[in-house]
């Protein structure tokens, strides 16, 4: 049988996560290639490159925003020739985005940038640090799946 948890331990528990986990993803979206897409924009076509063609409706019930907000976004990526606008082969009445072969190379790029960065901080570790990290991982996606 497990101890009962301390409100107070726990309180501070989850200050230290959020914190850790906040500044973690803030330092990743530092770590991203210059440029003037900005975050929603770069999150939106990180999607489209990882799951493919999708409707405006479903961006925007993606990033939480409305599609007047959405539409400003991949307005950008389209315009930046990032991105297309196709006809949905499902129904022609709707229309898909996709990144164009510059959107997914913009993509790559930010990705290994940031991937590289990230592998050396994890690199000048020890190991009993990385092996702590590999189960809090696991934790972490227990509790984000939940």
């Amino acid at each position: 049988m497990m101890p009962e948890a301390n409100a107070s331990d726990l309180a501070e528990l989850r200050v230290e996560i959020s914190t850790a986990v906040a500044r973690l993803y803030r330092r990743f979206r530092s770590e991203r290639i210059d440029g003037d897409l900005g975050d929603a924009a770069m999150s939106i076509l990180t999607l489209l490159y990882k799951e493919g063609p999708q409707t405006l409706k479903a961006l925007s019930d993606h990033d939480r925003v409305t599609p007047a907000s959405m539409s400003q976004t991949v307005n950008r990526l389209t315009s930046a020739g990032y991105a297309v606008r196709e006809p949905d082969p499902q129904d022609g009445r709707r229309v898909l985005f996709r990144t164009t072969p510059a959107g997914d190379g913009l993509v790559a790029r930010d990705r290994a940038l940031r991937h590289a960065w990230f592998e050396a901080q994890l690199r000048e570790l020890g190991e009993d640090d990385r092996r702590t990290l590999a189960r809090a991982a696991g934790i972490l996606r227990l509790l984000a799946d939940s």
